[in-house]
């Protein structure tokens, strides 16, 4: 057994330390900055952007460190955004080249894009804190719904000539335990017996939906003084 203990410390010495530690998770990554919002988490479309005139790249949101040039004349997508500064890959002056630059050097063709992505990100923001709270609101697409509370208990969809409606159920339940009260033959004393546990419903959360945003929600059980939340629709961008 020493001999074995002697060997599992030497070969931990030896290591490298990306062995000895557990690897973050993707999660943990993307989630470091919380202003930042990646757009291939949010938006099914890549949003598309217009370099109409070089611009310095630079390493992170704040600008310190060049990176390059950013060549004019070209389409880059937009990977993720502050409500300042946008991430990009596209071609630089010389090579290849990804990372933050200023909003002046972008152009659409829809002459609100500056807005609209103003406007994204301030949804997105609140949106995410929503999910990590497993709160929902109006205005939440269906896939945020799932992000926040899960799977539901029940779906109800109907298709109509103007797209597709429906509800979802979200059941909250709790266990409950169940005693008997048993005597013991010898003392005579009474004491409580656990018998059996079940699953009974706490509450119940509707939502009902147009197109893949939510549009109403019904709880069955409400935390006094709480209230419906809204949140902008999903921003439509022109293209």
């Amino acid at each position: 057994m020493k001999t074995i203990l002697v060997s599992a410390l030497l070969l931990s010495l030896f290591l490298p330390a990306s062995a000895q530690s557990r690897r973050p998770d993707r999660k943990t990554l993307i989630d470091r900055d919380p202003d930042v919002i990646h757009l291939a988490e949010h938006v099914k479309n890549p949003i598309q952007l217009r370099v109409i005139k070089e611009a310095p790249v630079y390493s992170d949101k704040n600008g310190n460190r060049k990176l390059g040039t950013l060549k004019a004349d070209q389409t880059v997508v937009l990977e993720a955004m502050t409500d300042k500064a946008y991430k990009v890959r596209g071609e630089g002056t010389k090579n290849g080249v990804s990372g933050w630059v200023g909003p002046h050097a972008f152009a659409s063709k829809d002459p609100d894009f500056v807005e609209n992505l103003k406007k994204l990100h301030a949804r997105q923001l609140e949106v995410q804190a929503l999910i990590e709270e497993n709160q929902l609101a109006i205005g939440m697409t269906m896939e945020e719904a799932g992000k926040s509370r899960g799977k539901p208990n029940k779906t109800t969809i109907k298709q109509t000539g103007k797209g597709q409606t429906g509800r979802w159920e979200f059941v909250d339940y709790e266990e409950v335990r169940h005693y008997n009260y048993v005597r013991e033959p010898v003392s005579g004393q009474v004491f409580k017996q656990l018998s059996h546990v079940t699953q009974e419903e706490k509450g119940k959360t509707v939502i009902e939906f147009e197109n893949g945003v939510i549009t109403s929600i019904e709880e069955s059980e409400q935390t006094p003084g709480s209230s419906v939340k809204i949140v902008v629709p999903p921003v439509v961008f022109i293209w």
